[in-house]
């Protein structure tokens, strides 16, 4: 016999059916209803109202959980948390499904209504949701809104005039519904790499092998050039880029179990894919002293087809910009783990549906271990459908033991492009573990020094370095505006100021100035070529990040540990170290081609500092919100 869920049972999908069949009597009275929560778009305020919306609509309704949210958060903090009696017994994909899927009456209930409105269905066969699709004049009836024609901030989109409703019959089976507000969603990656419009990039061989082995002093610049100090110090150039062996020195220095991954498996989520990834990977190991991969070591799930390549409603995705984000995921995870295995997640666009759907298939999946993503958005203001579908996705793998990391984004507080302090989303959500980014010295004695991530950029003019960019780029981090903290941070003794979820959890090298090298087939002026440059951004730290929690996988016995979190807060960060700004410079010089690809155009002088941008995060003793707890070591392993 079927499970009683949420109040719906059969007898109210013949409930909901006489009601809609019934609504245009003469004289009936409007039929009982109950909100959507959160369905009113959040621009309504500054958006200029046209007429009558008069395309088709394509909405999804999302179905609670089994038990409703709070239920299914529960169970997966309870698996996430030593010290609770039901610490670590996941479930597998099929034993979520039957114990949170949302049951079969509230389904046909809810089938029931939105095609008593003239609406056609379509029912994910997990019960997560139902897509709809048909007229305004369906969607109208249905969810009892009037869709309108809107422009908000540079586009025009159909939304509905408040917020959406159910019967009220249903009241708590929906909790979210996407779609009647046509506002493109899209996510971005968090790399940083200067690019030509052609696409190729090389570095300038004016670099050291090592943090701090070439400086102007013992090497001279190509053109005669003279760099003066910065400060009254003379700075070192900065690295050619950290190869697999020495990131693997710099942070898992100390192990003694040999672990390296093996019998764990990485799952990488991007848009799109490179058709050379696994050449290039297997080639950039090689010429770095690490091994290719093994035969089936590396695996991928693509999409049967590739969509917004160009762009959607004005905006990019840009289908070759993500392939150097997948080879840097993928490069920098097997330099840290090269024992794991990995299996790449595409997305089949950079549009945030798609990239929930690489969810949905690693979840299902269940072979993966740990997640990592690194893209978000822009802020940490979502879509409330999005976020409950977001939230869906990581507590169903926290409940089956599979971790979820996410990089905390590239422009710092977002200030500078928001206009007010902000955290990126997802890295903002509760229940992944954000990977902000440090400026890190890795030289032939391992990881001698370590900084907050915030650039400010000085260029040569007249002879002396001159502010260029008071800020540049930068790991994000601080509190959210639009999340409320989690206990696990509140029992840590985290004081937010606004109440607000605070990013990041704990940090990786992600500066692009001490940023790790890779190697890439790209397009040189119409050819394809391999070669190799360096690159950073907190998509960096997310995969070294990943990386190292494989091999504290292996280390546990090979089983996933679910929701971070609480393990790294219930510790108060044991096993990371704390990130000061000691034993490092104050930045270092870059020296670009002009052109990005060779000499023939010149070259560019700039220093990068580390930690000299003035933004509201700071580094400091203990959790900070530019490095979260600190940088994973082999005491996170082990």
């Amino acid at each position: 016999m079927r499970r009683r869920v949420l109040g719906v049972t059969l007898a109210v999908v013949a409930t909901v059916a006489a009601t809609f069949a019934g609504a245009g009597a003469a004289n009936a009275a409007p039929p009982p209803t109950s909100p959507i929560p959160n369905s009113t778009p959040g621009w309504l305020s500054h958006a200029t109202k046209g007429g009558p919306a008069t395309g088709a609509v394509n909405a999804r309704v999302y179905l609670a959980p089994a038990g409703g949210m709070d239920a299914l958060a529960a169970f997966a903090n309870a698996v996430s948390t030593p010290g609770s009696a039901q610490y670590r017994q996941f479930l597998t994909a099929d034993q979520y499904h039957a114990k949170f899927d949302a049951p079969q009456a509230t389904v046909d209930a809810v089938t029931a209504w939105l095609q008593g409105a003239g609406l056609k269905t379509t029912v994910d066969p997990t019960h997560r949701y139902v897509d709809v699709k048909g007229g305004v004049g369906n969607a109208n009836k249905a969810f009892g809104v009037t869709l309108s024609n809107y422009s908000h901030d540079g586009i025009t989109v159909q939304a509905p005039d408040g917020a959406a409703s159910t019967p009220a019959a249903l009241a708590g089976a929906v909790i979210a519904v996407g779609g009647l507000d046509t506002t493109p969603s899209l996510v971005e990656p968090k790399t940083q790499k200067p690019a030509p419009p052609d696409g190729g990039f090389r570095n300038s061989p004016i670099c050291g092998t090592t943090y701090g082995s070439a400086t102007p002093s013992n090497l001279a610049t190509p053109d005669g050039t003279v760099l003066p100090p910065f400060d009254g110090k003379t700075l070192p150039y900065s690295p050619c880029g950290y190869t697999g062996p020495q990131l693997r020195s710099a942070y898992e220095a100390g192990l003694t179990g040999g672990w390296d991954g093996t019998g764990v498996t990485v799952a990488i989520t991007d848009a799109y894919a490179s058709p050379t990834i696994e050449a290039d990977a297997n080639r950039y190991a090689t010429d770095t002293g690490d091994k290719p991969f093994a035969p089936g070591q590396f695996s991928q799930s693509l999409p049967n087809a590739y969509t917004n390549v160009n762009s959607t409603n004005g905006r990019q995705c840009g289908m070759a910009g993500w392939y150097g984000e997948e080879t840097l995921d993928v490069e920098a995870v097997h330099a840290m783990a090269p024992g794991a295995n990995i299996r790449y997640y595409a997305g089949k666009s950079c549009m945030d549906p798609d990239l929930l759907d690489t969810f949905t298939r690693i979840n299902d999946e269940d072979v993966a271990d740990v997640v990592t993503n690194s893209w978000g958005g822009t802020g940490d203001v979502v879509k409330p459908s999005l976020l409950l579908a977001y939230q869906t996705a990581f507590l169903q793998g926290a409940a089956q033991g599979i971790s979820y990391v996410f990089s905390s984004g590239d422009d710092g507080d977002e200030a500078t492009r928001l206009g007010t302090p902000q955290t990126d989303y997802p890295a903002s959500d509760p229940y992944v573990t954000a990977v902000g980014g440090t400026s890190t010295a890795i030289t032939d004695q391992g990881l001698t020094g370590e900084t907050g991530w915030q650039t400010s950029k000085y260029v040569l003019k007249d002879g002396a370095w001159t502010l260029s960019n008071a800020f540049l780029y930068g790991g994000g981090g601080g509190y959210s505006s639009n999340i409320a903290e989690p206990q696990y941070q509140k029992d840590a003794g985290i004081v937010s100021p606004n109440g607000g979820r605070a990013v990041p959890d704990v940090s990786m090298d992600g500066d692009p100035t001490t940023g790790m090298l890779v190697g890439q087939t790209q397009s040189f002026t119409g050819t394809a070529a391999y070669d190799t440059y360096r690159i950073g951004g907190t998509s960096l730290a997310s995969p070294l990040f990943a990386g190292i929690t494989a091999l504290k996988i292996q280390a546990n016995g090979g089983t996933g540990l679910g929701l971070l979190n609480p393990t790294i807060y219930g510790t108060h960060g044991q096993g990371f170290h704390d990130v000061t700004g000691a034993g490092i410079d104050e930045g270092a010089i870059r020296v670009d081609y002009a052109n990005g690809l060779d000499a023939t155009g010149g070259y560019v002088y700039s220093v990068r500092t580390f930690n000299g941008a003035t933004t509201s995060q700071t580094v400091g003793t203990g959790w900070d919100t530019e490095t979260g707890w600190g940088s994973a070591r082999a005491g996170w392993v082990q």
